[in-house]
């Protein structure tokens, strides 16, 4: 399967706020929609799922209206203690524990995580499965084998947690979920309910966890930068910025379509072509950004970038994902004045997925010796 893959920032902006361009596989991508899209395709589910990722006009506005509560300015200040009571948590823990740690697997994932399912409303005996489930959504090197049962045990966890909240309702997102579907289906159909729980959960912390774990190894491979942050010269919304741009926490995500032709700059993407956003490269762009692109500058004027995408698909959660890492990163930092990689920077490896940018371990020695 071949789409356009589009890395110019200015022209990917302005695709992604185009109505002629869609999300929605069902009615503007012809392959799906007459069969020609394998159902084991590991992409499958990228394009399968019933939610406001793959909505398009008036359907995305409906399904976009039930989860933008969660998601509102106050709801987000109001989540501020809860997140930093979060940091303080884990940071006493990595204190509490070896000097060497895999600052990903023990900080970079459980913040977001946490923050998530306490937003969702997922009990603890849940999480371990859910996270290899969404593991597995950015799995793009998986089997068709490996992919279809990764898609089996996902809606398997979230038939129970639907159950569970059913059953036993809580002050949070899927037990608001549910009441709309249950008291009046029109407004969410039963399918729709574990899709929008999917991608709740599923953008809610994976690229946070991306954010923060290149938003450290940016630093820590940049000590003059770093000693601008703390030395009050930057801010760390300066950090926050400069990461999105320069390592964005998805490299690519599938899939738009075009509805009709769309001409640029003399070529045309036919009605159909399925459209490939290339966040990472955008970033990047030198056309837009200049020659250093590829430098990490906390400096530079124009940080802009595309990482929380743009236009009616704009992410829900850019807002939260932000207080994360701006009070996660300080805390971090403080806690530890001596943080450093365990390893060389050539050795970090990245995670084998062209959606997903980040590494499979994040190795860091927390105290001088």
């Amino acid at each position: 399967m071949l789409a356009w893959s589009v890395t110019s920032l200015p022209l990917l902006r302005a695709l992604l706020a185009d109505p002629r361009v869609s999300k929605d596989a069902r009615r503007h991508w012809p392959a799906y929609r007459d069969g020609e899209i394998s159902s084991d395709w590991p992409l499958h589910i990228w394009v399968s799922v019933q939610n406001m990722f793959t909505a398009y006009g008036d359907e995305h506005r409906r399904l976009r209206s039930l989860v933008s509560k969660a998601f509102s300015p106050g709801r987000i200040a109001a989540l501020r203690p809860v997140v930093a009571e979060i940091v303080d948590g884990l940071l006493a823990g990595l204190d509490a524990g070896p000097p060497e740690t895999d600052l990903r697997e023990q900080y970079c994932y459980r913040l977001p995580i946490e923050v998530i399912c306490r937003l969702v409303g997922v009990p603890e005996q849940a999480r371990p499965g859910l996270r290899t489930a969404v593991a597995g959504i950015f799995a793009t090197s998986a089997t068709a084998e490996e992919a279809t049962a990764n898609v089996e045990l996902l809606y398997g966890i979230l038939a129970d947690l639907v159950s569970r909240r059913r059953a036993e309702p809580g002050d949070d997102l899927a037990t608001a979920l549910i009441t709309a579907r249950d008291s009046d289906g029109s407004r969410l159909s039963e399918a729709e309910l574990a899709d929008t729980l999917i991608l709740v959960i599923t953008a809610g912390h994976e690229t946070t966890v991306n954010l923060l774990d290149q938003a450290v190894t940016a630093l820590l491979t940049h000590p003059g930068q770093l000693r601008q942050v703390l030395g009050g010269k930057r801010t760390w919304s300066d950090v926050v910025d400069e990461t999105l741009r320069w390592q964005a926490p998805l490299s690519h995500l599938p899939l738009r379509f075009a509805r009709e032709d769309i001409e640029i700059g003399g070529t045309v993407i036919r009605a159909g072509d399925p459209i490939l956003p290339s966040f990472g490269p955008a970033g990047r762009d030198e056309d837009h950004h200049g020659p250093d692109a590829h430098e990490f500058d906390l400096a530079r004027e124009d940080k802009s970038a595309l990482a929380f995408g743009h236009g009616v698909h704009y992410c829900l959660g850019a807002q939260l994902a932000r207080t994360e890492a701006e009070l996660g990163l300080p805390a971090l930092f403080e806690r530890f004045p001596d943080l450093a990689l365990a390893v060389t920077e050539e050795k970090l490896e990245p995670v084998p997925s062209f959606i997903t940018n980040g590494h499979v371990t994040l190795p860091v020695r927390l105290k001088s010796s």
